[in-house]
């Protein structure tokens, strides 16, 4: 068997119409299925609702986006889904972030932050500096949702021969 290939990534938010704006303006993603309402129910995705989320979930909202290269991002707003602070606990299991690209950091940071995402990073890092352009920064959706920007793509960051 093969590598796999990459399809989606799903993430909880306390507000969906406004994630929806930031993602989709934040990475430029296509509106695949605009903010839509689940219910409890025993149609197909009611039943496969119960598998994952255990019975009595009642209802939620979701929506679908699409990056340019087709792997997904898919925005979930359950009825207690708290918009709260939390600390940044990197040990603990789990998702710790997930990475976009784009050669252009700096630009993306700007419209990033005025659609209320922020840097974690105090400065753009380099790699390789001296020897390769290759740049990252860590950053924050307006949830607190953690992704990290990469200026090229993740095989040619790390690759054979990326360290020479």
């Amino acid at each position: 068997m093969g590598a796999l290939t990459f399809s989606h990534i799903g993430i909880t938010v306390p507000d969906l119409e406004k994630a929806v704006e930031f993602y989709s303006k934040a990475f430029g993603l296509y509106v695949l299925m605009e903010p839509t309402e689940i219910l409890h129910d025993d149609s197909a995705i009611g039943e496969m609702c119960d598998d994952v989320f255990g019975e009595g979930w009642g209802k939620f909202r979701i929506a679908h986006l699409s990056m340019g290269d087709g792997i997904g991002i898919e925005l979930f707003e359950f009825p207690k889904t708290v918009d709260e602070e939390r600390p940044f606990e990197y040990w603990r299991r789990g998702l710790f972030h997930f990475c976009v690209q784009d050669d252009d950091l700096e630009g993306r940071i700007k419209i990033i932050e005025s659609l209320g995402g922020k840097q974690r990073m105090k400065q753009v890092r380099k790699y390789y500096p001296g020897e390769k352009p290759y740049r990252m920064v860590y950053m924050e959706d307006p949830f607190g949702n953690i992704f990290e920007l990469y200026s090229h793509s993740y095989e040619l960051t790390y690759s054979a021969g990326a360290y020479d």
